[in-house]
This record gives C-alpha cells, structure tokens and sequence, in this order.
C-alpha cells in the first residue's frame, strides 16, 4: 500500500483546482450529470475603496453563496441586497434552477427572507444567535 499522508493546505492553488473541478466533472458525467462549475466574487467600491463582498460557486444546478459581507458604515444602505440581485441576475437563465445559503441566527435570516428566500431548515442551538438557517430561492 502506498504511503500517503493529509495535511491543511494554506491556500489553495491550481493544481487543487484543476484536481477538484475535473474530479467533480468526471463523476459527474459519469452519472449523466453536468458539473456546470463556477466561483464567483462581486464586490461593491466607493470611490475605490472595497466597501462590500459576495462569493460563492454555481454547481450542477445550484448556484451557493458562500459569504455576503458589507462594512459596517455601509449597511442598512441597500448595498447588500444589491450584491445578491447581482448574483441572481448573472446566473438566471443558465442552467440553475435554484440559489442557496446559510446563515446564523445572529447573521442575517431575516434579511434573505425579506429578498424572497425561504427557509428550508434550521439547525437549532441552545444560544438561537447560533442556530443555523438553511435558505434557498428559485432562480
């Protein structure tokens, strides 16, 4: 048996890239699944200065926001809502059928709610600020 060994990996590189994207794709196919493979980043500037952040991947026929994050001076001014439309917008149309998230309960559930997103589920803790919510939206 060969010897192998696991280890954290600071920053992923291409070569993990290039290994996951065409591992995933290769499974995929071979269960008659399109992976349909993109991350994403839009982020919001005034006059320059990173004000705002949204990241994620589109996968098989979901696309995942990872994390949302506007600076503090910033929010309650629309900019996150905007970053979500963003990528909603650039995804529409384009083979996915549905977005998804997860929040927790000191986060922002009730901010995707107001966006349209509904609660698929919700892991409950005994400090609710850490109950995890499960949201989706149809594209």
């Amino acid at each position: 048996m060969t010897k192998y060994v696991i280890k954290k990996v600071e920053e992923e590189n291409k070569e993990i890239g290039t290994f996951i994207n065409e591992g995933f794709s290769k499974y995929g196919e071979q269960n008659k699944i399109i992976l349909n493979y993109d991350e994403f980043c839009f982020v919001a500037e005034n006059e320059g200065k990173l004000i705002g952040a949204i990241t994620g991947r589109a996968y098989y026929n979901e696309v995942h926001i990872g994390d949302l994050i506007v600076d503090e001076q910033y929010r309650m001014c629309g900019i996150g809502s905007k970053l979500v439309k963003a990528v909603e917008d650039a995804y529409k149309g384009k083979g996915y059928d549905v977005i998804t998230l997860t929040t927790f309960g000191f986060q922002a559930p009730d901010f995707y709610k107001k966006l349209g997103y509904i609660v698929d589920f919700v892991r409950s803790n005994n400090d609710s600020r850490l109950s995890k919510y499960f949201l989706s939206k149809a594209l």
